[in-house]
């Protein structure tokens, strides 16, 4: 168990990973777009994409969303603008009559392949004085983070 002086030192640098992880997020979200855009898409719309490629069946909105740690609103609109865009579509889910599956199109898919095309370069130029050891132990770290905060949701 961690004596008084250590939680606080511990809880004063998980403020600061909280802190740098919001900036973090948002210049994510500013590279993404930008990195997208010529494929006119934004961050949001390619993570809800990366969101249903992950998975080999096709889910509801609630499911994407809480997959993502988004508001289902929030991704039901994303998935309304993508289907008006044609890149995904929405079918009769059997296990539920209202939650309608989304499902990728093969416009939705060839946006997504050229997404992740442009991220894998994107990605090995942003790791290059990081070893993989160390991107190990973040990964690890905000893992940890986000399953506690989860467990707290219950």
């Amino acid at each position: 168990m961690k004596t008084n002086e250590k939680l606080r030192q511990a809880a004063a640098v998980v403020t600061d990973l909280i802190l740098e992880t919001f900036r973090l997020n948002g210049r994510l979200i500013e590279a993404g777009d930008e990195l997208v855009r010529p494929l006119e898409l934004t961050s949001a719309r390619w993570q809800v994409l990366g969101a249903m490629d992950r998975y080999a069946v096709p889910l509801p909105v609630a499911s994407i969303a809480r997959n993502m740690g988004l508001s289902r609103q929030a991704v039901q609109r994303l998935a309304r603008e993508l289907e008006k865009d044609g890149l995904v579509r929405f079918a009769r889910n059997p296990h539920h009559e209202r939650a309608r599956l989304v499902m990728m199109t093969e416009k939705g898919q060839a946006a997504f392949a050229a997404a992740m095309a442009k991220q894998a370069p994107w990605a090995e130029a942003l790791t290059e004085d990081l070893s993989p050891e160390m991107l190990s132990e973040a990964l690890a770290v905000l893992r940890a983070l986000r399953v506690k905060l989860e467990g707290e949701e219950g």
